[in-house]
């Protein structure tokens, strides 16, 4: 097996709270510490109502001082909202506070619709700076000599594990030729994982600090001891995500399960559906079988799993059992 982490999304559930949402997210670090996760990493969104990560250094230094081992990082922030020197100081900072466990996983995708790139001062123009971005973003962290003479403090000769963060051949090429680690967003957009993580190994140009190219595939896993319960904890997971995405406005109606999977059956749904198709469910013996099918399809050094689970509880076990 290769190693296992997890990618917790801060999930607010209906009539929930972003606070309970991330005192529930200490509860999985901790868990996965215990369970030997190599990291946990969180996921820069901006606009949703029912994800609570928005701000992830901010989440990270929480996580971190209620942890004491486990490695912590964003997967990813999203890039074209910010200054590579912002980005570089507030993970330096958290470096500083925190050696050894801090990773950052960098995004070009939006992270929000325009409304959003408004509200953060921003345009969709900024996501082709992105290869540039992630250049200076590196020689910040490496503490290199600029000619305007800029230095993050805290941040230079930190030398924070970058990788790059992808669901397509652009995310591949850029961590191929930067010679850094790739994660591709396989847990909701598999469609061109074996395209491109093909090109990612067959175009790899190695650098000091990654002289082989190292992949980190997302899979979602509902681990229970009843295998049935936890295909149906997939089912209603499914069925959540569905209704966030077809909801629009604010009166838009709540649908029933019966709605929901009648609308999963229609070639629109069936699109939809396929977003989480790369799953691990059942019982441990079925997960861990699943996780070794999926590794090898990805050809992947490391999983970073998503727990999908919408009763807290049922997630906390399923990061339990996916370990065992």
């Amino acid at each position: 097996m290769p190693r296992l982490s997890m990618l917790d999304l801060a999930f607010i559930p209906p009539g929930g709270s972003a606070a309970a949402s991330l005192a529930h997210s200490v509860d999985l670090a901790r868990v996965a510490e215990r369970a030997g996760y190599t990291r946990v990493w969180y996921a820069e969104h901006h606009g949703m109502a029912t994800i609570a990560s928005s701000a992830p250094a901010v989440v990270i230094a929480h996580v971190a001082a209620h942890t004491s081992t486990i490695r912590l990082g964003a997967g990813g922030v999203m890039l074209p909202h910010h200054s590579p020197l912002v980005i570089a100081e507030q993970f330096g900072t958290l470096a500083e506070l925190h050696p050894g466990r801090i990773d950052l996983g960098l995004g070009r995708a939006p992270g929000g619709d325009r409304a959003v790139y408004t509200a953060l001062r921003r345009s969709p123009e900024a996501s082709d700076r992105f290869p540039a971005d992630v250049v200076e973003l590196q020689g910040l962290l490496a503490g290199d000599d600029r000619s305007d003479g800029v230095r993050a403090t805290p941040g230079a000769d930190t030398r924070i594990p970058l990788y790059v963060l992808g669901s397509s051949l652009f995310g591949a090429q850029l961590a191929a030729r930067l010679g850094l680690p790739y994660a591709f967003a396989s847990h909701f957009a598999p469609q061109a994982l074996t395209e491109a993580v093909a090109l990612y190994r067959g175009t790899y140009q190695p650098s000091p600090a990654h002289p082989a190219p190292y992949v980190i595939a997302g899979v979602n896993v509902v681990a229970a001891e009843d295998g049935d319960d936890a295909r149906e904890q997939l089912a209603a997971a499914r069925r959540q995500r569905v209704r966030s995405m077809i909801a629009r406005g604010p009166v838009a109606r709540d649908h029933s399960d019966q709605e929901i999977d009648a609308f999963l059956a229609t070639p629109q749904g069936a699109s939809i559906a396929t977003m989480m198709s790369k799953a691990a469910v059942g019982t441990p013996a079925e997960v861990r079988a699943s996780l070794e099918s999926f590794a090898e399809e990805a050809r992947a050094d490391e999983l970073i799993t998503v727990h999908p689970s919408l009763d807290p509880a049922a997630r906390l076990r399923s990061v339990e059992l996916a370990a065992a």
